[in-house]
């Protein structure tokens, strides 16, 4: 015996695609994380939840070239892409890593259409950080 199909999405399903769909945002937050392996782009509403986001690897690189400037651009093209059709024309952009990809996601998110009011670099700085291991002795 087979089980019946619901025709009723379950509830979790719902509120992603009424977060997708029915929310128009004037402005927005446009996070990059740029690592030597790959690149993420994170678009949120001012509050901080997320509306849309891709990497590198979500938009089709494999393996070392996900570290390009070109897979980064590829990825902010395509978390942009969404957020445009639903009315953003604001964005506050935060940068954060050491990747390739840093310059050319800001390119392409310049490029979009979109004002930027600013651009703020968020990498994490040690202030002399951890104590290091005590010294081997022979």
């Amino acid at each position: 015996m087979t089980k019946p199909i619901s025709r009723l999405g379950s509830r979790k399903n719902r509120r992603i695609s009424s977060r997708k769909n029915g929310r128009r945002i004037p402005k927005g937050v446009i996070h990059v994380q740029a690592s030597f392996n790959n690149t993420i782009v994170t678009v949120t509403d001012v509050r901080g939840r997320v509306v849309s986001w891709a990497s590198a690897g979500t938009s089709g690189f494999k393996g070392t070239r996900r570290g390009t400037p070109y897979a980064a651009q590829a990825a902010a093209n395509n978390a942009i892409r969404t957020v445009v059709d639903q009315g953003m024309q604001r964005a506050e952009v935060m940068i954060k890593g050491p990747g390739l990809g840093r310059d050319a996601a800001l390119r392409a998110i310049r490029r979009s259409g979109i004002l930027l009011s600013f651009v703020r670099d968020v990498t994490p700085m040690p202030h002399n950080g951890c104590r290091p291991p005590k010294k081997r002795r022979v």
